[in-house]
């Protein structure tokens, strides 16, 4: 399993470290989520690995999706409706997959988890975090629906209820509400999540790993179906919506800074 300069694989005893580096924003597109997925499919058969630790090498954890495979969108994964709307059915294809692996996943989620960044970490079993942190699924406030499965992952954590209003305000929230309302299981100081997220998965990986591996398997029975069902339903959504004016006024009112003016056109 190689490592490239955006994504590294390490190893700590039972324990894999895998780094996203793509500064200063740790963009992600198709070709990064399927190299992702290769990497957790190859340590789903190292029988020494029992536990991963999905981490940033950068100051943000994600800050969203770049669908025109460039990586280089702006502060909402978007740099313009044009690298948006070039269709994400691939990205999604790449980014379906991580609901097969078998291993336990804890998130060290610093800085932002924006968009599809939060969907990255809502794949995780766990997530460390700390009060400088923001979580935000920003999907509608850009004038489109969320995409990522998280129809299902956003309130599969914290309820319908929850999810509703994240989804429909998009509004940012700091790690220690993330932890309040169960985005997040632990909270700590800045500085401190890496290694509070490896403790985690070191003890995860002290207990037996066939009965850590098959618990987490009824826990999640049928989740990648379902995931990948909403993804589907999503991206419908997604491809009729971006072609509107609300999205390019969405987009733009974030780039600018300002409060959008939807016209629901």
């Amino acid at each position: 399993m190689a490592s490239s300069p955006d994504l590294s694989v390490t190893r700590d005893q039972h324990v894999a470290r895998i780094e996203l580096s793509r500064p200063p924003h740790n963009f992600v597109d198709a070709d990064l989520m399927r190299r992702l997925a290769e990497a957790l499919f190859c340590l789903d058969e190292d029988e020494s690995c029992r536990a991963i630790v999905l981490a940033s090498g950068v100051g943000t954890f994600c800050a969203g999706a770049d669908f025109s495979g460039t990586a280089q969108a702006g502060a909402s994964g978007a740099s313009s409706a044009s690298d948006v709307s070039r269709d994400p059915s691939a990205f999604y294809e790449q980014a379906m997959k991580l609901y097969r692996s078998r291993k336990p996943i804890v998130a060290a989620v610093e800085g932002a988890a924006i968009g599809a960044g939060l969907g990255l970490a809502l794949l995780a079993d766990f997530r460390v975090t700390c009060r400088a942190a923001r979580f935000s699924a920003n999907f509608n406030r850009l004038g489109f629906h969320p995409g990522f499965g998280m129809s299902v992952t956003l309130p599969r954590l914290v309820g319908e209820q929850q999810a509703a209003l994240l989804f429909y305000t998009g509004r940012r929230i700091d790690g220690a509400e993330a932890v309040r309302i169960g985005l997040a299981d632990a909270l700590v100081d800045q500085g401190e999540v890496l290694s509070r997220a490896t403790a985690l998965a070191h003890e995860i990986a002290a207990s037996a790993p066939l009965a850590v591996e098959s618990t987490r398997e009824t826990l999640r029975l049928g989740l990648a179906e379902r995931v990948v069902a909403a993804n589907r339903r999503e991206l419908e959504i997604q491809r009729v919506q971006f072609a509107t004016a609300d999205f390019r006024e969405g987009v733009a009112a974030m780039a600018e800074r300002r409060a959008p003016l939807f016209q629901r056109r």
